[in-house]
């Protein structure tokens, strides 16, 4: 979204783009510039009317990307004070959260079946899946990982990420890439064979991916492949060790806790099994 689109005079918005992408992965800042060009005036004109009659992701969706304009502008103590005077809910309970949880059903098999489907009219997204299914990452880390092989794999420096000996991806060495602020990926542990098969591919465009799958499957579900990938890697590991592969801990405690060579490579020998589990039952 080019800042053109932008005519409200009262925002640089060519500097807070740039000020976006420092701070934002791309999707992220793309999706704020697309709800701000509906809705920046609300923050401006310090009316926030026109979110009470939105639904409530979109509500949510909006007044993310107004609190980030608001940090920008300065004035986030205000935005604030709008969002307490207009009766809003700015963030979602936790207790909604596990209601959702439980009442969200996500059938495995489904799952399954659904990855196959993508294998069979997307030839060559096979491996992509495979990494995705082996992995248990978010769809944005895995797109970044899988290039990420792809690069420096044809730059001779596949090592740098990549431990053949202990067949692991090191995504902490990439901070900028991995480490978000809400949003983390420490480590996967990979089979040489796939980083090898990964490595022979040409790059991938996360919308290219998504349309392309879309447009065989009529449906999107890589979010649902994380939670099944977690469900098969109870019967291989604890609660503590999926947590730590989903990047649900803080660096702090990643780097005193967990970065024990020998507490690794068992960790290795389990998740290798879960993801053989895994590519079992999406052979295609």
């Amino acid at each position: 979204m080019h800042c053109d689109d932008f005519d409200d005079q009262r925002v640089d918005w060519v500097a807070f783009k740039l000020w976006l992408n420092k701070e934002y992965k791309p999707k992220t800042a793309y999706d704020i510039l697309y709800y701000l060009k509906k809705y920046a005036h609300c923050l401006l004109d310090r009316d926030f009317k026109p979110l009470l009659d939105l639904t409530k992701d979109k509500r949510l969706h909006c007044m993310a990307a107004l609190s980030s304009l608001s940090k920008f502008l300065g004035i986030h103590e205000e935005f604030s004070t709008l969002v307490k005077n207009y009766g809003l809910k700015w963030s979602v309970r936790s207790d909604d959260l596990l209601i959702a949880r439980f009442t969200k059903s996500v059938d495995p098999n489904a799952v399954f079946d659904w990855i196959k489907q993508v294998k069979s009219c997307c030839s060559g997204l096979r491996d992509f899946m495979d990494f995705m299914a082996t992995t248990g990452l978010r769809f944005d880390e895995a797109i970044e990982s899988y290039n990420l092989i792809i690069k420096l794999s044809k730059e001779g420096k596949l090592n740098s990420y990549y431990d053949g000996e202990r067949e692991v991806l090191e995504h902490y060495r990439f901070k900028e890439i991995f480490l978000r602020k809400t949003k983390k990926a420490f480590i996967s542990f990979v089979s040489k064979e796939l980083v090898k098969n990964i490595s022979d591919h040409k790059l991938l465009n996360a919308y290219a991916v998504q349309s392309k799958v879309k447009r065989g499957t009529k449906k999107l579900r890589f979010g649902d492949i994380r939670e099944v990938h977690g469900t098969v890697a109870t019967k291989f590991l604890n609660e503590v060790e999926i947590n730590f592969l989903h990047g649900r801990i803080s660096s702090s405690v990643f780097m005193q806790n967990y970065f024990n060579p020998v507490w690794l490579a068992d960790l290795k020998d389990r998740t290798l099994k879960a993801a053989e589990t895994m590519l079992s039952h999406t052979l295609a």
